[in-house]
């Protein structure tokens, strides 16, 4: 799938009204449905318990806006639906400013961008607006005036809808891409994740050969997972090898890493390894700094191995969580450059294993036509990548750990496996 596939799945999603419940999500995971018809949808029911946390009630919109006393409306939801709290519960009053202002939600330092606010385990209701709106609101103001407040939503006992799809490899063990579908018109937090999702749905599925079984999760952040983990756990910790979490994966900028809490996963093993030898100006962070669902599944006695892949992280950019990470902030270009991140990680994944040289003593390749038989000076350099891998392939040694010692990236060494596998010269352990 192209970055302009990627990009053009994102632009269908951008203008649905989503939150961690309602038919936002369902409308989404439907669109979702339409590139590849083997996601499934399941749900849970308001209320469920998952480990501390409870399913919330469904939350649905139809409406919101503000007026002014002569009816013109001051901001309108269906504008732009950053223009009412997330999880507003309904309102149809009258207030003077004082009041209107109590409701009003800005991001002063950014004084043209509408900001996203949520509310979704306190029952509240609110609007968000530029800073430069609301300063020609108060300076045109009149004691007089009234503004009517108009949220037409609703709080219901519902569902927590989610996708899921598994590919499934030559062995039960896993891997698994997780995304979230729950934040309305915000292209590179929101869109960019599952519209990469589905650009690697797509190559797995041309794999001729999967060693891994690959788990898609296209769920609502925090309580779907923490939801989902409730009632898989077992499994998961059982069969998962390594997690990625896909979010704000559309833009130019740069690559990042988000660790799990050591370290030490495969996960954080094999995208380090990525992201060093390919794209050497990516960003590192720890565990101390994440902030989307690989904070659930590394929580202690979980103990899964999820690290989070961003182009620009999450919380770093300016267009983060506001109006302007709008579809001009990501572009065809940045999803085709997190795609050959990730599809790097599956190929690296893919041919992991411990290798171990089958002769004592270095082979002689020269026989195999894997070395000249003319020698002389300078004309090994060429080869020390077959030469090393020999030499390191001793069983204890996985392709990353390999790749790690001799400073060549598993992308190159993949093929020099393959030349030694097939004058079977090389054995997995």
């Amino acid at each position: 799938m192209t970055g302009q596939e990627m990009y053009d799945i994102a632009d269908r999603i951008f203008p649905i009204c989503r939150s961690i419940t309602g038919q936002g999500v369902r409308d989404t995971l439907a669109i979702l449905q339409e590139y590849d018809k083997d996601i499934e949808i399941h749900e849970f029911p308001t209320g469920m318990q998952a480990f501390d946390w409870n399913v919330p009630k469904e939350w649905n919109i139809e409406d919101a806006y503000i007026e002014d006393s002569n009816g013109n409306k001051i901001i309108d939801f269906k504008k732009n639906n950053l223009h009412v709290l997330g999880y507003s519960s309904p309102v149809d009053e009258y207030v003077n400013l004082d009041e209107l202002l109590t409701h009003v939600y800005t991001e002063p330092g950014q004084p043209d961008a509408i900001p996203y606010v949520t509310s979704y385990y306190k029952e509240r209701y609110g609007f968000c607006m530029t800073e430069n709106q609301k300063n020609e609101l108060i300076k045109n103001s009149k004691p007089e005036d009234k503004y009517h407040m108009v949220v037409k939503s609703s709080l219901t006992n519902g569902v927590l809808n989610y996708g899921e799809l598994v590919i499934p490899g030559e062995t039960d063990d896993e891997i698994l891409f997780s995304t979230y579908t729950c934040h309305p018109s915000m292209a590179n937090n929101e869109c960019s994740g599952p519209a990469l999702a589905m650009g690697l749905i797509n190559y797995v599925r041309s794999l001729e050969k999967r060693r891994y079984t690959y788990r898609f999760l296209l769920i609502p952040e925090s309580i779907g997972s923490i939801s989902y983990m409730s009632k898989n756990l077992e499994h998961m910790q059982k069969h998962i090898k390594a997690i990625f979490v896909l979010s704000c994966v559309g833009d130019n900028n740069d690559y990042s890493i988000i660790h799990s809490r050591y370290g030490k996963t495969l996960a954080d093993r094999v995208l380090t390894n990525v992201l060093k030898y390919h794209y050497p100006e990516y960003s590192d962070y720890s565990y101390l700094e994440r902030g989307s669902d690989e904070k659930h599944y590394n929580a202690p006695g979980v103990d899964l191995p999820a690290v989070a892949f961003c182009r620009s992280k999450y919380g770093e950019f300016r267009e983060y969580h506001t109006s302007e990470d709008n579809m001009d902030y990501i572009s065809p270009e940045g999803f085709d450059g997190a795609f050959q991140v990730m599809t790097q990680v599956i190929n690296a994944l893919e041919h992991n294993y411990n290798y171990k040289i089958k002769t004592l003593c270095e082979p002689q390749l020269g026989k195999r036509g894997l070395f000249p038989d003319l020698s002389r000076k300078g004309m090994y350099n060429p080869l020390m990548t077959l030469r090393n891998l020999i030499a390191y392939a001793d069983g204890t040694n996985d392709l990353i750990e390999i790749s790690e010692i001799i400073g060549v990236p598993v992308s190159e060494i993949i093929p020099n496996v393959q030349k030694l596998m097939d004058n079977d010269l090389l054995e997995i352990v």
